[in-house]
């Protein structure tokens, strides 16, 4: 029981834990505030899905500027 209850929390919080490798505080707090909402709304069946998927939405796009101003940090920029 104790297992499968940390499983959740882990999977419901992965917005927040995958936005502390990203780019940005306003990205990280926005993630944990969406990751506290799934857990509230995770009472309800399908209660957890839109808070989830736009923590997931954030955080994804916060990991790929970080990545991209990595990627391009050394080289000049073109138009």
């Amino acid at each position: 029981m104790t297992a499968v209850v940390a499983g959740k929390l882990r999977f419901l919080f992965l917005p927040f834990l995958l936005s502390l490798f990203g780019k940005g505080g306003m990205a990280k707090m926005l993630c944990l505030v969406t990751s506290i909402l799934a857990v509230l709304l995770s009472v309800s069946d399908y209660g957890v899905v839109l808070p989830w998927v736009t923590g997931m939405l954030i955080s994804g796009v916060s990991v790929r500027e970080r990545i991209w101003s990595r990627r391009h940090a050394g080289k000049p920029h073109h138009p």
